[in-house]
C-alpha cells in the first residue's frame, strides 16, 4: 500500500501544481485515487472524462480562457508540456516539461486557465489521461494553435525552436 502527500506541490508555472496521489495495491489490484472535495486544490466539479494517447502520439497546443484542468494518468506514461504566456504572469515565458504515470510518478496536476498544454504517449502502449475540469466542455472557452507554432518554445520532435 502507498499513501501520497495531497498537499499541492508548486511547480516552475505560477498557478500550476503537482500533489502526490495514494495508490492502495494489493496482489488483486490497485485503488488509484483522483480527487477528492477535500483536497486542498479542488474548486469545484465541473466535468471529468478521460483521453487515450496512442503511442508516439501528441495532443497539442491548447489552453483554456476559465476552465481549470485537474488532470492525471493512472495507466500508462506521457509526457506533459506547458508553456505560460499569460501577460500578467510572474511566470511569463516559463516552460515546464514534466512526465506523469504509474508507479513513480502518479499525481495530479492542476493547470489554471490561460497555460497552453499538450501531451504525448512515452510508452509501446496506450495511455490514459483522466481530466476532472471545474466546468464542462465548451468548445468556444477554449483555443488550439498547431503542434509546431513558433509561439510556443517547444518542439515535439526534439529539434530545436
Amino acid at each position: 500500500m502507498a499513501a501520497a502527500n495531497q498537499n499541492p506541490i508548486t511547480s516552475a508555472i505560477m498557478g500550476v501544481t503537482l500533489a502526490g496521489l495514494r495508490q492502495i495495491t494489493d496482489e488483486r489490484g490497485a485503488v488509484l485515487h483522483m480527487l477528492r472535495s477535500d483536497a486542498p486544490d479542488f474548486t469545484r466539479f465541473g466535468e471529468c472524462y478521460f483521453s487515450e494517447v496512442q503511442p508516439g502520439a501528441v495532443k497539442a497546443w491548447k489552453r483554456h480562457r476559465m476552465q481549470t484542468q485537474v488532470l492525471a494518468v493512472p495507466v500508462g506514461r506521457i509526457r506533459m508540456v506547458m508553456y505560460d504566456d499569460r501577460a500578467e504572469s510572474t511566470t511569463k515565458g516559463q516552460l515546464q516539461e514534466l512526465e506523469l504515470g504509474r508507479p513513480d510518478a502518479y499525481l495530479r496536476l492542476r493547470i489554471p486557465p490561460g497555460v497552453w498544454y499538450g501531451f504525448g504517449c512515452l510508452g509501446a502502449t496506450p495511455a490514459l489521461l483522466v481530466n476532472c475540469a471545474d466546468s464542462p466542455h465548451d468548445p468556444h472557452e477554449s483555443e488550439v494553435c498547431p503542434l509546431n507554432d513558433p509561439v510556443i518554445p517547444y518542439r515535439w520532435d526534439g529539434r530545436t525552436p
